[in-house]
């Protein structure tokens, strides 16, 4: 057996009857791309080709697509389980487009931004897309990405702002998102409601602040929402200790940034003997997988994953091929999704 577990065709286990059902198509369709012969149509063959993936078959030579280039792909730590997310999705459509992804994984007090960004232009990548990275930080230096610019890298950047650097940028509707979820609340019944977010020099986080504010303002008449707004990590930690300090404001309904900080949410409310969502409403951010499986079922808001990282490969292929970059910004709306954490309000904490 090859060193990545798949099983050789050539070892005459494969049938071609099960990789036809899998991909949905004939057998005979099957045995014409298996020997790379025309009349397939480009769709039929890469179902054949994932339903081989899938069944853990190893691709014959004559179908291994010979790369295009190489791009790198920044992300932070993979603890939180949306960035795996977007690196499987940046995966399927990099490889989609004949191009090789470099996963490049931030950590603390591993290799920094900069330095992957330097081993990735000595390798000669065709273009690097950042995810959550420094350009979502207010307090980093930008002039970083104009270099890379002016060194003829393109890049695409992910969640994050800055107005100064004149590239593509791809962001979830971070208020909206916050929008949604006091709505959603206020629709319940609940009036005293808590942001619980990450650090204030984030743009992400200053959106959904205003978009909280905002809201708060329009639903509720609060003029001054800052009580009602707690800051800490982006984690299941930051997120129990941001909602101790909104429970102890009396909060009925919680607001988090992250999926992560909404379970540490759920936590300080059982740690003091409140049930979720009996007591307390709990609404997270990213729908990451195996959310929708807690306990209980976390309601949050979706960002739209795989519809920025088709917008984000498609601006990066087109500046690969020589289209100008300059600075914009391509906003997409995020979904409110309704699970278990949510319910009927409010009840005074005391």
């Amino acid at each position: 057996m090859p060193p990545n577990g798949a099983t050789p065709l050539s070892s005459g286990t494969a049938r071609l009857t099960d990789i036809a059902a899998q991909a949905g198509v004939s057998e005979a369709t099957v045995s014409r791309v298996l020997n790379g012969k025309p009349g397939v149509s480009a769709a039929t063959r890469q179902a054949v080709l994932v339903a081989l993936d899938l069944m853990g078959y190893e691709r014959p030579q004559r179908l291994r697509q010979r790369s295009n280039g190489l791009v790198g792909l920044v992300i932070p730590e993979l603890d939180n389980p949306i960035f795996p997310t977007f690196a499987q999705a940046f995966e399927k459509a990099l490889s989609q487009h004949g191009y090789t992804p470099v996963l490049c994984t931030q950590v603390p007090g591993g290799v920094v931004e900069d330095d992957f960004t330097e081993l990735l232009v000595e390798r000669g990548v065709s273009g690097i897309i950042f995810v959550s990275g420094l350009h979502a930080d207010t307090t980093a230096r930008s002039d970083r990405y104009t270099q890379l610019i002016g060194q003829g890298v393109p890049i695409v950047l992910l969640n994050g702002h800055a107005d100064d650097v004149p590239a593509p940028f791809i962001s979830p509707d971070d208020r909206a998102a916050a929008r949604l979820a006091v709505q959603h609340l206020v629709d319940l019944g609940h009036e005293r409601i808590g942001l619980a977010v990450g650090p204030g020099r984030f743009v992400p986080v200053i959106r959904k602040i205003e978009g909280f504010r905002q809201a708060m303002a329009q639903l509720l008449g609060v003029s001054d929402a800052d009580e009602l707004i707690s800051h800490s990590l982006f984690s299941v930690e930051g997120g129990q200790a941001a909602a101790a300090q909104l429970l102890e404001r009396g909060c009925t309904g919680i607001v988090c940034a992250s999926d992560l900080m909404a379970l540490g949410a759920i936590r300080a409310c059982r740690d003091r003997g409140l049930s979720v969502p009996g007591e307390v409403s709990v609404v997270g951010y990213d729908d990451s997988p195996l959310i929708a499986f807690t306990d209980p079922p976390l309601t949050t808001v979706r960002q739209p994953v795989h519809s920025m990282v088709t917008a984000a490969v498609h601006t990066l292929l087109e500046a690969v091929a020589g289209a100008p970059m300059h600075n914009s910004e391509l906003v997409f709306q995020p979904e409110f999704i309704v699970r278990g954490s949510t319910g009927s309000g409010p009840k005074i904490i005391r």
